[in-house]
């Protein structure tokens, strides 16, 4: 696997091109097979943040807030350790919560209210997790490059979120 901090956008490791429609494709395959054996939800949870960590690169940070007793609390993750308790409505997490969706942020900087867990972070995609009406948590995902997502991560990150919430929601603890 590559250094997901050192790699610049959607290069491989080898600084060869990546095709993100391909990787998201391939990676939601891969997600699904993965998380389809087991029903433990931290399990499931954590070798997602794994997954989606080592498999798009230019990130820093990939994991889980979920939804406990009415604030996201920190699940599992890749990366530095992070802000535990986030209030919906605060931060870029909070307000995705709150509203029900994603939200791509090009420069956390200009984002009023951003939470800064990890100074190095300058962009980051929050991707609500629903299983229906219903809210779990929500997909978090930052990078060190300015403007390092868009419409087709966006895309693509909501099509794993799905994955991970119907795979989350056959545990008993969701």
């Amino acid at each position: 696997m590559h250094d997901a901090t050192h790699t610049a956008p959607w290069t491989a490791g080898d600084h060869t091109p990546v095709d993100k429609v391909t990787l998201y494709t391939d990676l939601a395959a891969e997600l699904d097979a993965l998380l389809s054996d087991e029903s433990d939800p931290t399990a499931n949870a954590a070798n997602a943040a794994a997954a989606i960590y080592h498999s798009l690169p230019g990130l820093n940070w990939a994991g889980f807030y979920l939804l406990r007793d009415g604030e996201l609390v920190l699940g599992p993750f890749q990366g530095k350790p992070a802000c535990v308790r986030i209030p919906l409505g605060k931060g870029v997490c909070g307000t995705s919560a709150e509203t029900g969706k994603s939200i791509l942020v090009p420069d956390v900087d200009a984002f009023p209210g951003h939470i800064a867990c990890d100074s190095a972070s300058r962009s980051e995609l929050v991707v609500p997790l629903l299983d229906g009406d219903r809210l779990l948590g929500v997909l978090d995902m930052d990078s060190p490059h300015l403007a390092r997502f868009d419409e087709t991560d966006r895309k693509g990150c909501e099509a794993l979120a799905a994955i991970v919430v119907r795979h989350l929601r056959r545990s008993v603890l969701t």
